[in-house]
């Protein structure tokens, strides 16, 4: 299937969604819960994006939640505790999820490390060095005091739109022009396909690899921001646990391909869109709470067997 089909099928397989939600619980059509639903789908969208140009490179990421985690903790140090200029703050916190991302760039496409050991080891790290920055006690804002404008401009909607919704179209735009319409976005797809080919092409791929895991981190960071004035407290011990986990689903939804070489930003977005939907549906239908990671996982397992019998068709 082509990109666009895969575009055009996950959209009515929304519609449908939507559609049924609506008629078995007309609240879902509320504005609270629009309102609310459309906060979760800009924070994960913006993530998601970053884990599908990743994955798009033939990598992955299995440590965007406890970067969440972490760096929820350090911007609530920094803008509580330390008083730390609140746009420094925000720099600070991408700045460093930026680096992070780097890091893992440099052993992978440097010291040919696996993405998922690399990654793995990310996940666990960064979740203990929360606990430890945290002694292991919930971080918040409290009311904000000294920074009531940034959680202002992270929480509240611009013409009734919420903003973290803003800022995904503002990202996936930007995003869009960098992978679907740029040389650069060219390279991207032909290192997922083959690397050692794209390397005798003259594509640095090192480089090509590493950036992905940049703007991979630097998204998160973004959404880091987003994440922690919605919930208002960081638990450093759950603060994103498995978060990484929706990002790859709707990648994988979207028509990203674990194989790499694949995927569109528009599919991403749809695919962020379709999994908060059925999150929300789980809620709305009163369905056990606990069948939640079940149904992400029988999402993952569709989209990868589809990609497996579209792979087998070509």
């Amino acid at each position: 299937m082509k990109p666009r089909g895969q575009e055009l099928g996950i959209l009515v397989i929304l519609l449908i969604v939507c559609t049924f939600t609506a008629i078995k619980n007309p609240v879902f059509l509320h504005l609270e819960n629009l309102q609310n639903t459309g906060q979760l789908f800009g924070i994960y969208g913006i993530f998601g994006i970053g884990l599908g140009l990743v994955i798009i490179t033939g990598g992955i990421d299995l440590s965007v939640g406890s970067v969440l985690g972490l760096l929820g903790v350090v911007l609530s140090i920094l803008l509580v505790d330390r008083q730390v200029n609140p746009l420094l703050s925000v720099a600070i916190v991408i700045g460093a999820a930026a680096l992070l991302g780097w890091g893992h760039g440099l052993l992978i496409a440097r010291f040919r490390m696996q993405p998922f050991i690399v990654t793995l080891s990310g996940l666990l790290i960064y979740r203990g060095l929360a606990r430890y920055v945290a002694h292991d006690e919930t971080k918040g804002f409290g009311d904000a005091k000294g920074f009531e404008w940034l959680r202002k401009a992270t929480t509240e909607s611009w013409h009734g739109v919420p903003i973290p919704v803003v800022i995904l179209l503002v990202v996936a735009a930007i995003m869009y022009i960098v992978l679907h319409r740029s040389v650069y976005g060219r390279y991207l797809f032909a290192v997922g396909r083959n690397e050692e080919a794209a390397r005798y092409a003259g594509i640095n791929t090192r480089a090509v690899i590493a950036s992905a895991y940049v703007m991979c981190g630097a998204l998160a960071g973004v959404a880091t921001v987003l994440l922690a004035f919605y919930t208002n407290s960081v638990s450093p011990s759950s603060h994103g646990n498995f978060y990484e986990l929706y990002g790859i689903a709707a990648a994988v939804l979207g028509g990203c391909s674990l194989r790499g070489g694949e995927g569109s930003i528009i599919g991403i977005v749809l695919g962020t869109a379709l999994l908060q939907v059925l999150r929300n549906l789980v809620n709305l239908l009163r369905i056990d709470s606990s069948l939640e990671m079940c149904v992400i996982g029988v999402v993952i397992l569709i989209g990868v067997l589809a990609d497996t019998l579209l792979r087998k068709r070509r």
